[in-house]
């Protein structure tokens, strides 16, 4: 547990980072981008980070993908009314506040809302500095899912080709980009990728350097149900702090504080010794406030609120002074007048105003001028008198007698100081307690802080047990047994010596143990393997695609050309080392229009012939 102030330091406590995303800034092209032969623009397009940047040729390639953001957009509050327009990626700043404004073009790992990825296209293309007027001049490499279906492709080649006239296009698999980026070059080699993202997790085999697509599995699996799960495990565990436990917060656990366990029973069984607990637990520190209210005041901070609390009285109470001076001086104002009709002999309108001030003689009149008057004249003394003691210092006085006690109080003023009764109780003069008496017999901090402990193995547990969740899906390790099952044992054999693993979902500590651990129950006895994890796991899909890109620059058998797309349809494809594989639509053959005529022709002469032998 937390330990409070002057004593050791608390161990495993971690607190929340909540980073805010930095505006990109608007960069400019420079020579980088020109040169002899536009220069190619390398995107790649995750359902959960977009990166973006320039394939640019010679010795130095340049640095890494130099825009990186959530592929997230949300529409301004005030677009439809003139006001903000839609903010993309790294604008949104902190997403939790936008939460429920984000919109994502992909529906898993597929593009299908082509409004909303023309808004990270204008981004990407805007923040890069693409300077080209009315169109972007540059050739681009362009990332897509596993077998992805021809409408996809076909819509986003329009949107490349239409809307931004690019010149040509070449599409690739992410995971075999970063497969290209890691293995020797001018090498080609066969090997098993597993690839686990953001929304999916793939099993793909490649033989001699080309994808086997008839082979690949997916599992609806990845980072973002491991976020949601895991959550839902912190929410259930702590349902106090329910609003405090945000998706981000769970992905920023999920990041730096999960692993995979190589042995998921044998690990939990390790967890349930209160020592393995205590040193392996992580604590999550949630923002707080250490002051409760009334708890940890001093005496000084008390007086103060007191002598706070008698000014602003003495203010309300000038106020209704001048409130009720204001009103008496109309009101003799008004009688004085009925006097002067009196003085100048004008009895008609003498008597109906004395009626209307409900009185019976002018002596009571004259009485009530007198009473008013004095009352007015004591009422001005008093203002005078309270705005010079409004300086003066009130430490020592009693908030009990401010200034109301020479005064008759009317029943408005009684109601008035009843009010303030709350004021003039807490004021009470009572012997003074000892600070350390009102304190929390808790630690605060320790309150506010998530014991996360299983948690840390369980979430990423469901890429190889979906069933925790209750997904009727097989795990990495069933569906990569499923996948060598289809294959001769040689190929088998020759698959299982280069096991690649990418992905973001492939950087807990443990991974690679655990799917050699996989591999080593289900191969047969003394047989040998390789597993080999990516360099860097997120941007080697971009570095790939960008040494693709630089090697094929002139190969004009893997490119897209516009003339080609116009010929072809959008959902042409230019296989290559690191594509999917084009399986074009066939659509049945339909009767040409004179067979047809020969037909309806023999039918006609058919009924007609039998026509005239009736007649």
């Amino acid at each position: 547990m937390a330990v409070a102030s002057g004593a050791a330091p608390a161990v495993n406590v971690f607190p929340f980072r909540d980073v805010r995303a930095a505006p990109d800034p608007v960069l400019e092209a420079g020579p980088v981008a020109h040169g002899p032969l536009p220069v190619p623009l390398v995107l790649d397009n995750g359902s959960f980070q977009a990166r973006a940047g320039w394939a640019c040729p010679g010795p130095d390639p340049g640095p890494e993908p130099r825009l990186q953001f959530r592929a997230v957009c949300a529409r301004g509050r005030g677009g439809a009314r003139g006001g903000a327009g839609p903010q993309v990626g790294n604008a949104l700043g902190s997403l939790e506040p936008l939460r429920w404004m984000l919109r994502s073009p992909f529906d898993r790992n597929v593009p299908v809302n082509l409004e909303l990825q023309e808004l990270l296209l204008d981004y990407s293309f805007q923040h890069l500095g693409v300077s080209s007027q009315g169109c972007v001049d540059h050739p681009i490499v362009l990332t897509e899912a596993v077998c992805n279906p021809l409408y996809s492709r076909q819509m986003m080649s329009e949107l490349l080709f239409e809307c931004y006239g690019i010149p040509k296009v070449a599409y690739g698999i992410d995971s075999l980009f970063s497969f290209y980026h890691n293995k020797p070059k001018s090498l080609i080699s066969s090997g098993l990728i597993i690839s686990s993202g953001y929304q999916c997790t793939h099993i793909l085999p490649v033989l001699e350097g080309r994808l086997d697509a008839r082979n690949c599995k997916r599992i609806n699996l990845g980072g973002s149900q491991a976020a949601v799960y895991l959550q839902r495990l912190l929410q259930l565990k702590y349902p106090g702090h329910l609003a405090a436990i945000t998706l981000s917060r769970t992905e920023e656990i999920l990041h730096e504080h999960s692993y995979i366990a190589e042995d998921y029973v044998e690990e939990l069984q390790k967890w349930r010794c209160p020592d393995y607990y205590e040193d392996n637990v992580h604590k999550m520190q949630l923002p707080f406030s250490s002051k409760l209210l009334g708890s940890t005041l001093t005496s000084e901070e008390k007086q103060e609120r007191r002598q706070q609390q008698l000014r602003r009285l003495q203010e309300l109470n000038a106020r209704r002074r001048e409130e009720k001076l204001q009103l008496d001086q109309e009101r003799l104002d008004r009688l004085l007048y009925v006097q002067e009709l009196l003085e100048e002999g004008q009895m008609d309108q003498f008597h109906k105003a004395l009626m209307e001030l409900n009185m019976d003689s002018p002596e009571e009149l004259q009485s009530y001028i007198q009473k008013l008057s004095s009352a007015v004249e004591q009422a001005k003394q008093k203002i005078l008198q309270a705005e010079v003691n409004l300086e003066v210092d009130v430490v020592e006085s009693k908030p009990e007698t401010p200034d109301l006690e020479q005064l008759e109080p009317s029943l408005e003023d009684v109601e008035n100081i009843n009010d303030f009764e709350p004021l003039f109780s807490e004021e009470t003069p009572e012997v003074e307690k000892p600070v350390a008496t009102v304190q929390p017999v808790f630690n605060l901090a320790a309150y506010h802080q998530l014991f996360v402990g299983t948690e840390r193995i369980r979430a990423p547990e469901i890429i190889f047990q979906p069933s925790l969740i209750g997904e009727e899906q097989a795990g990495v390790a069933e569906t990569l047994q499923y996948v060598l099952d289809r294959y001769p044992k040689d190929v088998q054999e020759l698959l299982v010596q280069n096991v690649f693993l990418t992905g973001g979902n492939m950087m807990y500590p443990g991974m690679k143990g655990r799917i050699e651990k996989e591999l080593l129950e289900m191969r047969p006895f003394q047989s040998s393997f390789q597993v080999q994890l990516a360099s860097n796991p997120v941007l080697d899909a971009w570095y790939g695609a960008r040494d693709w890109a630089l090697d094929h620059l002139d190969d004009e058998d893997v490119w897209i050309t516009r003339k080609e797309y116009e010929e072809k349809g959008g959902g042409y494809l230019k296989e290559h080392c690191a594509s999917n594989v084009y399986v074009p639509i066939r659509l049945p053959k339909q009767a040409s229009r004179s067979s047809e005529a020969q037909a309806s022709g023999k039918g006609s002469g058919a009924s007609g012939g039998g026509a005239s032998e009736q007649a």
